[in-house]
């Protein structure tokens, strides 16, 4: 029995430091074949990806390299996931909507290891909806089953048409310190 009405191409967005905790997330969801095929880049990528301050090129690039065929981003959020620039572009790559890729949906699910204290990354928390208005984005923590995780995911895909983003922040040009 199919949990969601199609298997969603979601690309994984997290901190190198929560590899692990977002690998078990992969292998616990991935067993569930009917929920999500995932994507994402490993942690071991040498230097930086795109070597460039331009920021529009950024997440073109990000875009047409890493997110191009997907169609949902699911940010794993850990202690210092907020802090790092490549999760930012990530991000902003998500939310833009260009001739070549449309935008994706957003859903930031926080891992374990931060649940006491959760903190999105600022573009996420620009996007997320409040009790006045629904947002692009939503949040939350780790799922409990996997039907939970389907919905998440629909939730996102289905808001990609419906709500504009707020995609004005600048980039994060270096990442932030975290403490």
């Amino acid at each position: 029995m199919s949990l969601s009405p199609r298997r969603r191409r979601c690309f994984i967005s997290y901190h190198h430091d929560d590899e692990a905790e977002v690998r078990d997330f992969i292998q616990e969801f991935d067993n569930v074949r009917d929920i999500f095929i995932s994507r994402g880049i490993g942690a071991g990528m040498p230097g930086d990806v795109l070597n460039s301050s331009n920021r529009d090129y950024i997440m073109r690039r990000v875009r047409e390299l890493y997110l191009r065929d997907s169609t949902v981003t699911i940010v794993m959020v850990g202690k210092c996931t907020w802090a790092r620039r490549y999760v930012d572009w990530e991000i902003a790559s998500t939310l833009r909507n260009d001739a070549r890729n449309s935008r994706s949906g957003l859903v930031g699910i926080v891992l374990p290891s931060a649940a006491r204290a959760p903190k999105a990354p600022v573009r996420l928390s620009d996007n997320l909806g409040s009790s006045a208005a629904p947002g692009y984005a939503n949040w939350y923590h780790y799922p409990a089953t996997p039907k939970s995780l389907s919905e998440m995911i629909e939730e996102a895909y289905a808001a990609r048409t419906g709500i504009i983003p707020n995609n004005s922040r600048l980039l994060f040009s270096n990442n932030r310190e975290c403490k």
